[in-house]
């Protein structure tokens, strides 16, 4: 490269992957990872770096390491960054459609007509998804022990971080523990853990791409409050409040619900019984919890609403996920390559252990395992999934049918 020419936006993909094999593989876990952004993760490893080996585990962890800093939705961000370095920027954008297109159109058309349907909180099939969900879980923090904790300084820290997560739940345990883990790397780990050379995490997006994404990340924010109070458009009024809560909310799904409330039940864009049986509809597909926005854009009583204000709504609160994903890769790729970032992302890999680990207790094991046969169908699954090698599909299924079945009893 001369001097004259400039750095490309993006590279050809690393693996030389295509869109085409991304979406069907997103597609595959949107229509089947049930259980919130924790268990997905557990789905993701199981597809991404156990079946089809698109990258290895320290890569994979790594990558969760850094959505876990950023806001947004986690889940979605890894499937969007996993799919960029796969396929470039169409990779990207089919991770995201193929996972988030099945809860987006289940949520649009229970924007319909989702009276008629009832209650799915208490549906014995969603009964069987959340013990599902226990098992695969455990699959992924069984196998995240084997390969990021397999010493007992990090297996120490590992469960430091669980203890501490449970002592101070929400974002800030989180963030706090992701940090501590790293300093702790940083201090204990070196020469250690972090000998071993760096796993490649693919990548197809240039430091100058990177900018520029940030750069538009942070000018929609600052810019679209000022446009959406100067400009009467309802429309540009439901992207500035949709677009916010996908830029500043940390911890997943569950947190940005309570923003949403205030930014369409208070001024009557939504009622508060279709915002809760929105909210009940949720829990009940797969996906991310983030395509709740696609209910809620489908239900406006102003326009635009119906499957125009769903979509509206579904991009906008994404759209911050895409910029930041591909504004962070370049230089976390760079920065992971140094002999001290490398010791401290193994202290942030054995915390990302800990945090799965107390998932799999708060809240996937006090909201899936409340009796006895809960816990003796998990422990089958548990089984299906780790000696028997069931696909998750399968596995998930099974649960659903069997929780159906457990409901008649």
């Amino acid at each position: 490269m001369t001097q004259q020419q400039a750095e490309p936006l993006v590279a050809a993909p690393a693996h030389g992957g295509h869109w085409r094999e991304v979406f069907v593989a997103s597609l595959r876990l949107g229509l089947t990872s049930f259980g919130g952004p924790i268990a997905h993760l557990g789905y993701f490893r199981e597809e991404y770096v156990v079946r089809r080996r698109w990258l290895d585990e320290r890569a994979y962890a790594d990558l969760v390491a850094l959505c876990q800093f950023l806001p947004g939705p986690a889940s979605s961000q890894v499937g969007i960054g996993i799919g960029l370095s796969r396929a470039g920027y169409a990779g990207a954008v089919a991770a995201w459609v193929g996972f988030t297109l099945p809860s987006a159109l289940a949520l649009v058309l229970f924007a319909y007509g989702v009276a008629a349907l009832g209650d799915p909180g208490s549906s014995g099939w969603l009964r069987g998804l959340k013990v599902a969900a226990v098992a695969v879980v455990a699959q992924a923090v069984l196998g995240m022990i084997r390969s990021l904790a397999p010493d007992r300084e990090r297996a120490t820290l590992a469960v430091a971080t669980a203890v501490l997560v449970l002592a101070v739940p929400g974002a800030l345990g989180q963030v706090g523990a992701i940090l501590i883990g790293g300093i702790v790397g940083v201090l204990v780990l070196r020469g250690g853990a972090a000998g071993s050379p760096a796993a490649a995490l693919p990548l197809a997006v240039s430091r100058r791409a990177g900018v520029i994404a940030l750069a538009v990340f942070f000018a929609l924010l600052v810019l679209l409050p000022l446009l959406a109070a100067a400009v009467p458009s309802q429309a540009l009024r439901l992207v500035d409040v949709f677009y916010r809560a996908g830029s500043l909310v940390f911890g997943g799904g569950h947190v940005v619900l309570p923003l949403l409330e205030s930014a369409v039940v208070t001024p009557g864009w939504v009622t508060p019984e279709a915002f809760l049986a929105g909210y009940g509809a949720t829990q009940a597909v797969p996906g991310p919890l983030f395509t709740f926005s696609a209910f809620l854009g489908a239900s406006m009583g102003p326009a635009p609403n119906g499957w125009i204000g769903g979509l509206l709504c579904l991009v906008a609160v994404f759209l911050p996920s895409f910029l930041l994903v591909i504004g962070a890769l370049p230089f976390w790729e760079t920065l992971r390559r140094e002999p001290k970032a490398q010791a401290a992302l193994a202290g942030v890999n054995a915390a990302v252990v800990g945090l799965l680990l107390a998932a799999l207790y708060d809240p996937v094991w006090t909201t899936g395992v409340t009796s006895a046969s809960d816990f003796a169908l998990a422990a089958v699954a548990f089984v299906l999934l780790v000696s028997w090698k069931a696909p998750p599909w399968a596995v998930v299924a099974a649960c659903a049918a069997a929780g159906w079945g457990l409901s008649l009893v």
